[in-house]
């Protein structure tokens, strides 16, 4: 069954739902303030987010864009005793999937839950490649691999030499990859890669594009460019 990580500052709520989803089959993990939540979700592996937009140390909205920066398709769901209009579209802003006010119905809570692991299993097992050709590279996301075909002249043989990437250079490879010979604007793979286009990430994205280049230079056919005013270019 998927887990799911709780974050919750009121301790008999949190409790509650815990106690209810666990009893629905599903694996429960549960923080009771922002910074705990985040701690968790590094160290774990969940298929789903419950987060409280109000808590202590650090808010549900900071939380949900640092789950964002490295794992950017994890689901989201916010509670909050708001109702304010602006408090539901600054929640969909930073990526939530559903948002719910309390008082809340536990019922309607695991429906909405189970709508939106349905939307995503959906989503998984759609057409989208996981192994992108990149001129003689190969490029495995799920693994993290770039690998370069390369005669072996002394051995008379076709060997593969294998690079490890990061999270954040598997996410910009890819997005790369996905459009292939068209421009990618800085904008778009900042909010995409990073979760905003501060300019701080910006630099970052710049060191990372480098690093990028550098793997891929082995092979002339492939060019990492900067596209004036707009971004970058993989062609091949």
């Amino acid at each position: 069954m998927p887990t799911i990580l709780l974050v919750e500052d009121d301790p008999n709520l949190g409790l509650l739902v815990q106690e209810y989803l666990t009893m629905k089959g599903y694996t429960t993990d549960r923080a009771t303030d922002g910074n705990q939540g985040l701690q968790l979700f590094m160290a774990g592996k969940y298929d789903l987010c419950i987060f409280d937009v109000m808590m202590p140390k650090k808010d549900g909205f900071t939380l949900a864009k640092e789950v964002r920066m490295d794992h950017r398709d994890v689901p989201i769901i916010f509670l909050t005793a708001k109702s304010m209009q602006e408090d539901t579209i600054q929640g969909f802003k930073v990526g939530a999937d559903d948002y719910m006010t309390k008082p809340f119905s536990m019922e309607e809570l695991l429906l909405r839950i189970q709508a939106i692991l349905r939307r995503y299993q959906r989503s998984a097992e759609s057409i989208e490649p996981t192994t992108y050709q990149i001129g003689s590279f190969s490029f495995d996301y799920p693994h993290q691999l770039l690998t370069r075909a390369t005669e072996d002249k002394s051995a008379d043989a076709t060997e593969l030499l294998p690079q490890k990437l990061t999270s954040k250079e598997s996410e910009l490879l890819k997005l790369l990859a996905q459009n292939l010979n068209q421009p990618v604007s800085r904008s778009f793979a900042l909010k995409m890669v990073w979760g905003d286009d501060s300019y701080f990430n910006a630099r970052s994205m710049d060191v990372y594009v480098t690093k990028l280049r550098k793997y891929l230079k082995e092979d002339s056919t492939v060019q990492l460019v900067n596209v004036h005013g707009e971004g970058f270019k993989l062609i091949v």
